[in-house]
């Protein structure tokens, strides 16, 4: 079959899927019906999850269904949430009907939002590199600088409500995504779990389930993806840089080493020669399990870091390409090489002598962690799912 017949395939079941969506959404709304997706149905986690959890701990009447790409069931099936799979008959007549979307990510932009729909966008990290509007260039492949903010402000449009984790990402999505609606400041829920779990309990349930030695300390690898550097759309590149083989010379018997890539990364990592060392948990249904359960974070421009800064734990900065990524590819939004809560590395010697020297000093939070922490933390507190649900559900909370 040709590229073109492909796309013409594509298009026609596309507008099929639009109008029908059209439709169903004449249908009588389902008054209590919530559909969260995270992360495009890949996972169950993030912002949504910890919507749900507090919604189902605190039983409050609503009934909740998760939007869940085909390819990735298993972790639904196995903790027996409720869900629907992406793109069936049964997940369109859901989302059509639906009182509330909980998302953390973009949809597709065929997707119309009912007038009786409320959607909540919780987006998924605070932002260090530039986003949407305030992005110079655009290197994403199957689009274009112009075309991809056009596709942006369509999808943002649909948003009634967003999420912030605090001032500072207010004022830029606020901008970055032409967004004028409401803002709920509340910091992430994601990060409650961070707070209310930090038992070493559940510390110990997290590393046995992910098979991870009990006497052994823990660093986590999370880095991000490179817009530029990608097989097909949607699909990326990643190199290791990190050289693990000294890491483990060096750490083997103390430590060992979790890589967690971004969910559009596509490799799959070859680590049968670092058995007992490196552990790839990409696909670990939450990332909060493995924040949880590290020492030390290893991380570049991922926006994982503000995230870890609440665990008050040391970081470590691996940035091999900081001038290409700063100057050509994204640019940041703050002096990242002045307020970044870590050293920032380009050489996997320079990350061992970085992990040395936390061992020795007996890591301690500096003025400079504290500062970044008062900034970007300052709204969490184990609560903020509270607050997000107090302020979108008030008729059903007060």
């Amino acid at each position: 079959m040709s590229l073109l017949t492909k796309i013409k395939r594509h298009r026609i079941v596309t507008q099929i899927y639009k109008r029908a969506f059209k439709l169903a959404s004449y249908l009588p709304v389902k008054k209590n019906l919530i559909v969260f997706e995270s992360y495009s149905g890949k996972q169950y986690s993030c912002n949504p999850r910890a919507i749900y959890e507090y919604l189902k701990q605190n039983h409050l009447q609503y009934e909740m269904l998760w939007s869940v790409d085909k390819n990735f069931e298993e972790t639904f099936k196995k903790e027996n949430i409720p869900y629907v799979k992406r793109f069936s008959i049964r997940w369109l007549m859901s989302m059509a009907r639906a009182q509330y979307w909980v998302n953390n990510a973009r949809l597709p932009l065929w997707i119309p939002k009912p007038n009786h729909t409320t959607y909540l966008q919780t987006w998924h990290g605070t932002p260090l590199k530039k986003l949407a509007e305030d992005m110079d260039e655009v290197y994403i492949p199957g689009t274009n600088t112009e075309l991809y903010k056009k596709n942006f402000r369509t999808a943002t449009s649909k948003w009634d409500y967003l999420i912030s984790p605090n001032r500072y990402s207010t004022e830029i999505f606020k901008r970055a995504f032409n967004f004028n609606k409401t803002v709920i400041e509340s910091g992430y829920p994601r990060n409650d779990f961070l707070y209310n779990h930090r038992d070493s309990e559940t510390i110990q349930k997290i590393k046995e389930k992910c098979d991870i030695p009990l006497d052994k300390k823990v660093i986590l690898y999370a880095p991000t993806w490179r817009d530029d550097n990608y097989y097909s759309k949607g699909k990326y590149k990643f190199d290791i840089n990190l050289d693990l083989n000294k890491l483990k010379d060096q750490f083997g018997n103390d430590y060992v080493i979790i890589l967690r890539m971004h969910y559009l990364v596509a490799e799959q990592f070859d680590l049968s020669s670092f058995k007992g060392f490196a552990f790839d948990l990409s696909n670990h249904e939450d990332i909060r399990e493995l924040y949880l359960i590290s020492d030390l974070l290893i991380t570049d421009y991922s926006s994982v870091f503000f995230d870890y800064a609440n665990l008050k734990r040391p970081i470590l900065f691996y940035v091999y390409d900081i001038e290409h990524y700063r100057d050509n590819l994204r640019g940041f939004y703050f002096d990242f090489e002045k307020e970044a809560p870590g050293p920032l590395l380009t050489t996997t010697d320079e990350v061992i002598q970085a992990i040395k020297d936390v061992e020795q000093c007996n890591f301690q939070v500096n003025e400079l962690f504290q500062s970044f922490y008062n900034k970007f933390c300052y709204l969490e507190n184990g609560n903020s799912s509270k607050k997000v649900v107090e302020n979108l559900f008030h008729d059903k909370t007060n």
